[in-house]
């Protein structure tokens, strides 16, 4: 097979040639936009799901659905080390020229988001200590600039949303990786989207993270499930899977085996990522088409190489020996576990019983991994890889 015309995308965030299975939440969502506009009731929306499901490229093609409705968009990335203002500032900014419109108002509510930006540094900063969004006009005093983020974020909110409804449009800001934002960030979060949610203003809070990013929105506001609907992003049904696998391959004028897309399926296990992955080792070993389930078998050890370097090996690397103990000790408890939930979470005391300590004593070696979004909490006592497939890398590999 011809390695230039190989069709799959493995890339992280890189949208697959045919974005499969996801058809429903593209419907709901190009629903929510138009309710939105029309000043009908909506919540914003958080994509939730492992890594390598493809959230992220969701999360994009969302963000396209909105543009295409005439939405002004901005997106960012939540980092652990970072607060929201800036990051923030610079996606509604773009937001807001992404509707086109100019004008003393228009320019009034860029001063509001640049004097939102600028307050990060504090009231007496040098001027070379404030940061600037790019916006050309001044920053206007008194409006979002308070220096608390809550009643900054609803100020900034409302004035956006209201200037977009003027203007018959709506703006939408893509979050991903919500589950690293900080906790004062989140409170602030909710609380202007429960605001704008009150008002009825044509603004979006569309973000994606990991399964317990309700848990850190609900624990920041009790209201927050009420605030946000929350779509499970899952891996792929088989029939979807084919379709990710087929679609791009009939594109290129090849084709799969029945045995073969039966042996992808049972590779992958069905996540968005791992197909991408396997199908383009596949396609370059494949000698002709049809693809046939000997080349699966043939590709499959080197698909598991690289993805143990690249997708299990990088996460692996990043923590320390101690860590490492406890990620081996969760992949061991999973396996000794009788039955497994959905997320084949393991009780923290099983992991403590493998390595024969008491919990309490391994408190930071998760507290740490937590922090480092290898594994999360999905309920009080249990913990589960963030990274599907995990458990059995470390087996095999670590």
């Amino acid at each position: 097979m011809d390695p230039i015309r190989n069709p799959y995308a493995p890339g992280a965030g890189q949208r697959p040639p045919e974005l499969a299975g996801r058809d429903e939440q593209l419907s709901t969502f190009a629903i929510t936009l138009e309710r939105v506009a029309r000043g009908r009731p909506e919540r914003s929306v958080v994509l939730i799901g492992l890594r390598g499901v493809g959230k992220t490229v969701l999360l994009n093609a969302l963000r396209s659905s909105a543009v295409r409705a005439g939405w002004g968009t901005g997106k960012l990335e939540a980092r652990p080390e970072q607060r929201l203002r800036r990051p923030l500032s610079s996606a509604l900014h773009q937001g807001l020229r992404e509707l086109g419109a100019s004008g003393p108002v228009f320019d009034q509510v860029l001063g509001v988001v640049k004097a939102f930006a600028q307050r990060e540094a504090g009231p007496n900063a040098k001027l070379r200590d404030k940061w600037s969004p790019g916006i050309d006009v001044p920053a206007v005093s008194g409006r979002a600039d308070s220096g608390d983020i809550e009643i900054d974020l609803v100020e900034l909110l409302s004035d956006v949303g209201g200037f977009a409804s003027d203007v018959g449009r709506g703006v939408a800001i893509f979050i991903d990786e919500m589950q690293d934002l900080h906790p004062e960030d989140v409170s602030a979060l909710c609380a202007a989207c429960h605001e704008i949610s009150q008002s009825g203003l044509p603004v979006l809070i569309v973000g994606a993270g990991l399964p317990h990013v309700p848990a850190v929105l609900s624990a920041s506001k009790s209201y927050s499930e009420r605030l946000f609907r929350f779509a499970r992003i899952d891996r792929l049904p088989r029939a979807e899977a084919d379709r990710a696998l087929v679609t791009p391959a009939e594109e290129e004028g090849a084709a799969y085996e029945p045995e073969a897309l039966e042996a992808m399926y049972a590779v992958t296990g069905g996540y968005p990522y791992f197909i991408q992955a396997y199908g383009k080792v596949v396609w370059d070993a494949a000698t002709a088409s049809p693809i046939t389930a000997a080349d699966v078998e043939m590709a499959a050890p080197i698909a598991e190489a690289e993805l143990a370097v690249g997708f299990f090996g990088s996460r692996f690397d990043r923590a320390t020996p101690g860590e490492r103990e406890y990620l081996r000790a969760m992949a061991d408890a999973a396996l000794a576990l009788e039955e497994l939930d959905d997320t084949e979470s393991v009780p923290t005391s099983e992991v403590a019983v493998v390595l024969g300590r008491k919990p309490q004593s391994l408190s930071p070696a998760r507290d740490a991994l937590l922090k480092k979004g290898l594994i999360y909490s999905g309920e009080r006592g249990r913990i589960a890889f963030t990274v599907p497939h995990f458990g059995q890398y470390l087996r095999s590999h670590a």
